[in-house]
């Protein structure tokens, strides 16, 4: 009875291994876009029911209007839109008072995640004190004379099961290339250390 019971526990843990981080997975992607189908969903505006006179929803809509304005406005800069246009529209961006902020932020993160010159693909380790504590983070920017700062590094630290990060300036001496690739790197750094360093 007692080898029985052991047994059950020994395949319930294993099943919880398999199970959890599946059902998590799934539920957070089904969260993250039924959430933002009903935000953005605007069928309820367009659509009335006939006979109950009630707003109809129809799911998918929303993260269809998204991906169909993406795919339009990725066509229409790429063919139509000229530089000088692109610099003018950035300037006046740029002039509205915290506007500017929001926007130029936003700009930068999402160009160094999947413009043409990603920022975070340089992994590093850095010591961060002399007791040999040291940290996992990313390279942004390497030339910080422009900051009276020769000799020193930008590195971003994302936090581990975080979307956040922290920016630090460290001396360049301090700063050791990775021998993994950024993806992995990433995946160790939010997962705590337990997945992408093999």
């Amino acid at each position: 009875m007692n080898t029985l019971f052991k047994a059950l526990i020994n395949y319930f843990i294993k099943g919880i291994l398999v199970v959890v981080p599946i059902g998590v997975a799934i539920f957070l992607v089904f969260w993250i876009i039924s959430t933002l189908d009903q935000l953005l969903n605007l069928s309820g505006a367009i659509w009335v029911d006939a006979k109950t006179g009630e707003p109809m929803y129809i799911p998918g809509l929303g993260i269809l209007t998204v991906v169909v304005i993406i795919l339009l406005s990725g066509i229409i800069v790429t063919n139509l839109v000229t530089e000088p246009i692109k610099l003018w529209i950035s300037r006046w961006f740029n002039r509205v008072p915290l506007f500017n902020i929001l926007y130029s932020s936003v700009k930068d993160l999402t160009e160094a995640f999947v413009g043409d010159e990603k920022k975070f693909h340089e992994p590093v380790i850095v010591e961060i004190n002399n007791h040999g504590l040291k940290q996992i983070g990313f390279v942004t920017r390497k030339d910080l004379s422009r900051l009276k700062l020769e000799g020193n590094v930008a590195v971003y630290f994302p936090f581990s099961y975080s979307f956040a990060g922290q920016l630090a300036i460290v001396r360049a001496e301090n700063v050791q290339p990775l021998n993994m690739s950024a993806s992995d790197a990433m995946k160790f750094i939010v997962s705590g250390g337990v997945s992408g360093g093999d």
